[in-house]
This record gives C-alpha cells, structure tokens and sequence, in this order.
C-alpha cells in the first residue's frame, strides 16, 4: 500500500504538469479558435533558455525565473500570436500547416543552439530541502510546488474566464470577431493577451517537468501529446475535465512505471500510454463540431493522360540521368529523391482529393521498410507488394476507429498512431502471430536488399534508382487514374461536404477506409524503396518528427497535385541535402526552411501551392513546338558528353542549367506579342501630316473627353 501511494504520489505531481499545460492549450484554442501543436515546443524552448540561464550562465534561480516568465515567455507569445494572427478565419488546414511548422521548426532551432549531442539537465526545486515525509511516503518540495502551481493556474484561470471583462472578451472573440468589436473590445488585444498566457503556462510547465527528464528538444516538445490527451478529456473547452485529464494520464504513466512487468515487450508501453489514451479519449468521447471549417475549397486539378504520361516519362528519364551522373555515394543522397516522392504522393489522395488530415505516412513507409527487409531478404520479387500490402492493412486499421473524427481530431489522431509506433511497436523483438514470425526493426536497425526482376538482380544503388524512378511515375499514373475515375470525384465530394456526398447515396465509411488503405500502401512502397536506396534504415528514421517537413513541403507544393511527389522529394534530396554535404555549416538552417516555407505558405505567401504557380509560368515553354524539342536535345547532349567522360558532372549541371534558361528566355522572346502595326491613313496633325496610329487615337480621345 506505501508503495501504491508512492506512485499516485509521484503521479500527481506529473499530472500537475500535464495541468498545466493542457490548461494552456485549451485556454488558447478556446479563445482564438487555434488548435496550437507547437504548444509544447514553446515550453521546452523556455525550458532550454531557463538552463542556459542558471546552469549555462550562472544566473540565480529568482532572476532566471522572473526573466523567463517575466519577460522571454511573454514575449514568444506575442511573436506566436503575430506568426498565427494570418490564420484567423482560416480552415484546419492552414492552421494545423502553420502550427506544425512551428513545432518543426522549434525543435531544429533547439538542436541548433544547444547542441543534442551534449548531455544537458537541471536540478529540482528546493533539492537542499528536506523532504517531507507522510508515513513511509516520502513527499519532496518539487512535487509539492508542481501541485500548488496547479491549483493556483486552475483558480486562476477560473477567475479570469469568468470574472473579468478581459475573459469575457477573449472566450467571445471566437464565437463572432465582429460583434465582440461592435461592443467596445479589441479583439486583437484579447487575442494577444491569450497567447501570452498560453505560452507563459507552457514554459510554467516546461520549467517544472525539465528537471524529471532529459533536456531533449524532441523529447520535451513531444511530452505534449500527454497534454493533448488531458485536453481532449476536457473536449478542448472544458478547464475542469482538462485537469482530470491529466490526473489519469500522470497517475496511468507513474504506475505503468512501478507495476508493468520486466520482460521485452512491455517497456515501450509505458512510453507510449499517453498516446493510446490520447487515442481512446478521441474515440470515445462525444466531440462538438469543429471551430473554422473550411468554408471554400480549392478545386482539385484533373490532370490529362497526355500531359501525364509526358510527366511519368520525364521521371523515369530523370532517374536514368541520375543513375548514370552520379557517383555511388551522391546517389545514396540524392537517388532518394524517388522514394521520398513516393512517400510524398501518398498524401495526395488522402488529404488532396479526401480531404483527411494524416500525420503518420512515415510511420507508414516504416512499416513498409520492415516488412519489406523480413520477407525480402534474399531479394524476392514479391516482397515489394508485401510491404505496399502490409502498410495498407494498416492504414485501414487505423481509419476503422478514426471514422467518426475529421480535421484537428483526426490530425491528433494519426499523430498518437506514429507515437505508439515509434515508442513502442517499432521496438519489439520478434514474436509469433498466428504461427507467422513478426519483426518490424529488430535491434533498432534493418538492412534491405533489391529484388530480383525478370532474371535480373537489382543489387547496385543506381539500378535501385532507376527502378524507383520507374516506381514514381507509375504510382504518379496510378494517381492521375484515380482522380479521372469516379471515385476519385467522390472522394471529392467528401471532402467539399461528407453529409452531401452520404445524402446523395454515396458511403463515407467505406470511401474512407480504401482512401487511407490505398494511400498507406504508396507510402509503404516510397519505405520500401528508400530502405533499399539507404541499404539499412533505423526506426528513428520513421516517427513524427521526421515526418513533419515531408507533410509541410507537400502542402506548400499542392495537396491536389501529381506533381507534389517529384516536387517533395527534390526538395528533401535536393538542396535539403546538398546544403549539409556542401556547405556543413549550414545544415541546421537548411533544416529550418521547411519550418519557414510553412509559415510563409501559412501567411499567404503560397496559398495556392508552388506547383500551380510554376506550371503556369512553364507550360507554354514546355509545350512549344520549336523550343520544347532543342531543349530536350540539349538536355540529351549534356548527358551523352558527361556519360562519355567528355564533361564532368558540374559541367553537366551548369549546361542544363544554362539550357533552361536559354530555353525560358526564347520562348518569352517568342510568345512576346507583336509590335501594334502602324496604319497607314495619312492625317494632318497640328499641320504636320504623318501616318495615323493607335496611340494618336488614344490621345485624340483623351483630348476630347477633357474638352467635354
């Protein structure tokens, strides 16, 4: 019995901190309508200013805390609410866009300033003091400070909410910004207001867990799933339930730790729980509608087989060209570009045409790595499918429960599915199931082989790259049948109104589960493919951090657009990767910019997607007659100079550069309209006779409106 009450103790003062963060959470989505996944992340970067303070720089605890909360907390709220002020009125999208951008990019700067391979931690408040003891519990004065922060955060907040014209005014700034403006109030100062007191709760929160765990920036910002499932206890409005929330997630998590058996299947539970039960909670809890909806979606382009089939040619022939220009140890980097398109295009039916929110494609192509380095070891053909076949069936296994959740919900939702996968299942030794051995990352890592094609082994780097190529376009033409299909229209229609698409007989159900089984097949083939492009994949390679810039860099390309895939990874294998290897100094900001292109496409800056723009500006050059076929020529003499030895690879690279451009300046000098033509009607003009023109008319015109 002492040691029960040890653990609820213990429990407590870990679902204090869970409090108050998830207090934090609910007080800013239900004052500005903005679901915050970078709420934690603003927690652990106060939780790393906090220890450079004290430990880095020596300052006295008091002074460190009144700077931090005083001054860094107060001010990295507003700088949240200027970076999220763009979103107002906006759908779940570009919010969830502009949150996780944020989150992602937290952490990348976290890693930047304080180097991740230097162990860092802080010591508990009140370490000197005595512990109180009650019985044989012993009851240190850390714990007991987390417990009081809670209650004072709850009445606080209680008193704020409802007992002052201040929070009266942010809870009514969401229900309706313009009525609340037509009373007196500001409801830019309410909204500023709330975001400073989010983000001072969460650096309250990160402060007081940072001396129970390691200072780590993904680990910190990642405890906010805890948070999340306390919030959605309270259904993302309810302070009291958010608080009961915590309690449950604190106390499973402290007696997980001190009664879940020792063996080689359980410890991951207790690092996952928080998830499951975040996973529970969104199932079984009765959830309102949704703040912001969508109201006007993009149409979704329907591409033409011609144009496609021109696109998949281009993909295959870019990965001949890589193939055979490339050295090996460039083509592991950049040959991965075809993989992670494959990843990337898988988003496209599901969140493009469907609609639906997935934040876990690359725990997807993880397990389609897995699968694919069990059954393929000696490089069977067949272990391919079976890897788009396994991560399929998952996908449908987690769209069965999560069909009743849509947009922030169901975000949440595949975000706990990636965290159970990487907390735990991806770190099971092998087990039997049904009589079948099962192993996903057996000792952390797997090694991965090519498969044996028609007689032919595919067992060099530039051979896979070649066939991930061919992988590429024909998943892109797989896409492209899709949309042009009828149920690629209804997934259309269930995303623009899931009642309208149920009342004209259609069945959202089952739409939703093929949607998501098929989608997370293509991403288990882009695992797959990656697995054999890298030759060994670890887990660590495919949680919910690492997917984040895949899933930002898609959206700013274009959800509804084939092209996204070869868009994404060309950005992820292209100057992401070149800018490290080149330039070593600059890998940590080349690892920012997918933050910062999401934040710039959540601003506005590319509302409608990279790729429409970029079509527009290049289709005609691409279509004309005369300059489309000397660019493809040049293009093919480069090649052959550089295949031959005759030119190196940055001679190659420079001339299809300069190919390009030559290629983009002749065709604007082509489509240039043509000079207006001087007709020939003699005129007398202030006694001067000379030929009449177009712009002798215009002035002519303007003379005599202004006579009039």
């Amino acid at each position: 019995m002492e040691q029960f009450i040890a653990f609820g103790v213990v429990g407590l003062s870990t679902a204090a901190i869970y409090a108050v963060i998830g207090s934090g959470l609910v007080l800013t989505y239900t004052t500005t309508g903005v679901f915050n996944f970078a709420h934690g992340a603003a927690g652990m970067v106060s939780a790393f200013v906090y220890w450079q303070f004290t430990i880095g720089w020596g300052w006295p605890v008091p002074l460190a805390l009144i700077v931090v909360l005083g001054v860094f907390a107060p001010l990295f709220g507003v700088l949240f609410g200027k970076a999220l002020a763009p979103t107002q009125g906006l759908g779940d999208a570009e919010k969830l866009v502009m949150t996780i951008a944020l989150l992602s990019g937290l952490i990348v700067l976290a890693r930047w300033v304080w180097d991740p391979n230097v162990a860092r931690s802080l010591p508990t408040f009140f370490a000197d003091v005595t512990p109180i003891r009650v019985g044989a519990v012993t009851v240190t004065w850390h714990q007991i400070l987390t417990m009081a922060v809670a209650v004072a955060v709850a009445v606080g907040l209680r008193i704020l909410l409802y007992r002052s014209r201040i929070g009266v005014e942010m809870r009514a700034t969401v229900d309706d910004r313009a009525l609340v403006g037509l009373t007196g109030a500001d409801p830019r100062r309410a909204n500023r207001f709330a975001w400073i007191l989010g983000i001072e709760l969460a650096a309250v929160g990160g402060i007081l867990i940072a001396p129970m765990v390691a200072l780590d920036a993904a680990q910190l910002s990642l405890l906010i799933v805890s948070a999340y499932t306390a919030a959605i206890f309270g259904r993302l409005r309810n302070l009291p339930m958010t608080f009961v929330g915590a309690i449950v997630v604190g106390c499973l998590e402290s007696y997980l730790a001190g009664y879940l058996p020792q063996n080689d299947y359980l410890p991951g539970l207790r690092l996952a729980a928080p998830a499951l039960l975040l996973l529970l909670a969104l199932l079984l809890f009765p959830h309102g509608r949704l703040r912001g909806r969508d109201r006007t979606l993009a149409a979704v382009p329907l591409p033409t087989w011609s144009g496609s089939a021109a696109f998949a040619g281009v993909v295959a022939a870019l990965g001949v060209v890589l193939a055979t220009v490339l050295a090996e140890a460039d083509l592991i980097t950049y040959g991965s570009i075809f993989a992670f398109g494959v990843i990337a295009l898988s988003f496209v039916p599901l969140t493009g045409f469907a609609g639906q929110i997935s934040l876990c494609q690359l725990s997807f192509a993880g397990i389609g790595a897995a699968t694919c380095a069990q059954v393929g070891a000696a490089g069977q053909w067949w272990a391919v499918p079976a890897a788009m076949l396994a991560a399929g069936v998952a996908g449908a296994v987690i769209a069965i429960p999560a069909l009743r959740l849509s947009g922030v919900y169901l975000a949440l939702a595949t975000a706990a599915f990636a965290v159970v996968l990487d907390r735990w299942l991806f770190n099971l030794p092998p087990f039997e199931l049904f009589g079948v051995r099962v192993a996903l990352f057996e000792q952390g890592s797997v090694s991965l082989v090519g498969p044996s094609l028609f007689g032919f082994t595919l067992d060099t780097t530039a051979e896979i790259t070649v066939f991930a190529a061919v992988c590429l376009a024909l998943a892109g033409l797989a896409v492209v049948a899709l949309r042009r299909s009828r149920f690629g229209r209804r997934l259309i229609a269930l995303r623009d109104s899931e009642a309208a698409y149920a009342t004209l007989g259609g069945n959202p159900l089952t739409a939703r589960i093929l949607v998501f089984a098929l989608s997370a097949a293509l991403a288990g083939l882009g695992g797959a493919l990656y697995g054999m492009q890298q030759q060994a994949v670890t887990s660590d390679q495919f949680g919910l951090v690492p997917g984040m810039p895949i899933f930002l860099i898609v959206v700013m390309g274009g959800l509804g657009m084939v092209g996204a895939g070869l868009f994404t990874g060309a950005v992820l294998a292209g100057p992401l990767a070149a800018i490290p290897a080149l330039w070593p100094a600059l890998s940590n900001l080349a690892q920012v910019l997918p933050a910062a292109g999401g934040i710039a496409f959540g601003g506005g800056v590319l509302r409608t997607g990279a790729l429409a723009s970029m079509r527009s500006e290049w289709l005609g050059t691409l279509r004309d007659r005369l300059v489309a076929p000397v660019l493809a020529l040049a293009v093919a003499l480069c090649w052959i100079a550089n295949v031959t030895d005759v030119i190196d690879g940055w001679s190659f690279t420079g001339g299809v550069v300069l190919a390009v451009i030559g290629a983009r300046l002749w065709h604007a000098r082509r489509a240039r309209p043509p000079e207006p033509e001087t007709v020939a009607v003699p005129v007398e003009w202030w006694g001067v006779r000379k030929p009449w023109t177009p712009e002798d008319r215009e002035v002519l015109d303007h003379a005599v409106a202004t006579a009039r």
